[in-house]
C-alpha cells in the first residue's frame, strides 16, 4: 500500500481535484468525469469476498450480543430499583441511552439482512428491535436508509444530506431563515450540542411518518409496539421517581441516545464528496469515494456497531459485523492496487472534519455584506 493510502485522509487531502470545493460562496459537486470508471471493480472484488466465505451468517455472535444487551437492561432495571430517589438514577438513564443505541445498531443490521437467514425474518426482527425496544418506526427508517445506500451523498437523492436544522449543502444554508439561519452560521460548533435533541427528533420523525396519509407498511403494528414501549419505559420513571428527577432522567436518557446515535453515524459520509444530481457513477465508485472508515479495530467495532467499517458496509450491506475487519483488508489492498482513494482516519479526526465541513457550509448563511470577498468587490 502506498503512503498516500496509509496516511489520514480528509476532504482536502483525498479529493484535491475530484470533489467539491467547499468554499463560502459556492459549492461545486463532483461529477461523473471527476471519477475514473472502474466498472468491473465490484464484480472482481465480490468474487474474492464470496470465495473467502465472508458473506456467511454469524448467528452465535449475534446471539451473544443479544444476551449481553439483555443482561445490560437487566442490570439497569436492577439499578433503577435499588437507587430509589437518588440522583445516581441519572447514571442509569445514561446507561439506558447507550443500551438503546446498541439495540438500534442491531436493528440496523437486521434491516440489512445480516443476522438471520431469511429476508422476512430479518424484517420482523428489525421491526421488533426498532419499534418495540428503541421506539423508532422501522418502516420510516427502512425507506430513508435504503435511499441513502442507493445514492450516498448525491444531491436530491440521499435523504441524509437533506436539511434538518443542520444544512449539509450551501444552497440549503443560504436559504436558512430566522433561528435556523443563526444556528447554520455556527452549525459545526453547534453540531454536538444539537445532537442532545436528536433522540427527540428521531421519535418525532417516526411519529410523523406513521400518521401520514400515504400508505405505511405495518403502520398499526408499529404504532402498537411504540405505544407499548413508551408505556413500559416512562410509566415506572414518572410513577416511581419525583417529578423533577423523572424529567431529568428522561432528558439524560434521550440526550445520551441522541448524541451516541449521531456521533456514530456522522463520521461515515459528512465531509466526503458530494455528488452532482445528474452524475451517473458505477456502484463501486460511488460507495467507496463517498464513505469514510474509522480506525480502532475491535473497540471501534463495539462502540459503533460495525459502522466504523463504512466502506465495506456500503459495498456489502448484508455482511455480518464480525466479517467486516477481514473484508477491510481485502478492499483496502484492492483500492491501493488500482489507485482508488480509500478514506480511513481516527474517530477524533473524523469529528474535526465533520465540524470543519459544517462550518464551511454554514458560511453560506452569513449576510453577504459581511463577507470579506463581497466587501472587496463593493469597495471596488
Amino acid at each position: 500500500m502506498t503512503a498516500s493510502h496509509r496516511k489520514d485522509a480528509s476532504i482536502s487531502t483525498l479529493t484535491a481535484d475530484t470533489v467539491s470545493t467547499l468554499g463560502p460562496i459556492r459549492q461545486t459537486y463532483a461529477r461523473k468525469e471527476d471519477f475514473p470508471s472502474v466498472g468491473r471493480a465490484f464484480v472482481q472484488l465480490s468474487q474474492v469476498v464470496q470465495e473467502t466465505g465472508l458473506l456467511r451468517r454469524t448467528p452465535l455472535f449475534y446471539l451473544g450480543t443479544g444476551l449481553a444487551l439483555a443482561l445490560g437492561f437487566g442490570g439497569a432495571i436492577t439499578g433503577f430499583i435499588l437507587f430509589g430517589h437518588s440522583w445516581y438514577q441519572l447514571l442509569i438513564a445514561a446507561a439506558l441511552g447507550i443500551l438503546f443505541t446498541q439495540v438500534a445498531f442491531l436493528a440496523h443490521e437486521a434491516g440489512h439482512r445480516q443476522i438471520l437467514s431469511g429476508g422476512p425474518n430479518n424484517d420482523r426482527l428489525a421491526r421488533i428491535l426498532a419499534a418495540a425496544v428503541v421506539g423508532i418506526s422501522y418502516s420510516w427508517w427502512d425507506s430513508k436508509h435504503s435511499r441513502h445506500h442507493a445514492n450516498p451523498n448525491r444531491v436530491n437523492k440521499d435523504p441524509d444530506i437533506e436539511v434538518d436544522t443542520i444544512s449539509f449543502l450551501d444552497e440549503d444554508a443560504a436559504q436558512a431563515r430566522g433561528i435556523r439561519r443563526l444556528i447554520t452560521r455556527k452549525q459545526g460548533w453547534l453540531f454536538f450540542p444539537l445532537l442532545t435533541l436528536e433522540g427527540l427528533n428521531l421519535h418525532a420523525h417516526s411519529f410523523r411518518y406513521l400518521v401520514r396519509r400515504e400508505p405505511v407498511k405495518a403502520r398499526w403494528t408499529e404504532i402498537g409496539m411504540i405505544t407499548l414501549r413508551f408505556a413500559l419505559v416512562f410509566t415506572p420513571i414518572f410513577l416511581l421517581l419525583p417529578l423533577g428527577m423523572a424529567f431529568a432522567f428522561t432528558g439524560v436518557m434521550l440526550a445520551v441516545f441522541g448524541v451516541y446515535m449521531g456521533a456514530s453515524f456522522a463520521p461515515n459520509h459528512k465531509g466526503m464528496p458530494v455528488i452532482a444530481p445528474e452524475a451517473r457513477l458505477d456502484f463501486f465508485t460511488k460507495q467507496v469515494r463517498t464513505s469514510r472508515n474509522i480506525r480502532g479495530g475491535w473497540w471501534a467495532t463495539i462502540l459503533m456497531g460495525g459502522l466504523n467499517y463504512q466502506i465495506e458496509h456500503h459495498l456489502f450491506p448484508s455482511m455480518a459485523r464480525p466479517h467486516l475487519a477481514k473484508t477491510r483488508e481485502i478492499v483496502r489492498d484492492y483500492c491501493a492496487a488500482h489507485d482508488i482513494p480509500y478514506t480511513e482516519t481516527s474517530l477524533w479526526k473524523s469529528y474535526a472534519i465533520v465540524i470543519n465541513y459544517l462550518n464551511r457550509v454554514g458560511l453560506a448563511a452569513r449576510d453577504p455584506f459581511d463577507c470579506p470577498m463581497v466587501s472587496e468587490y463593493r469597495r471596488g
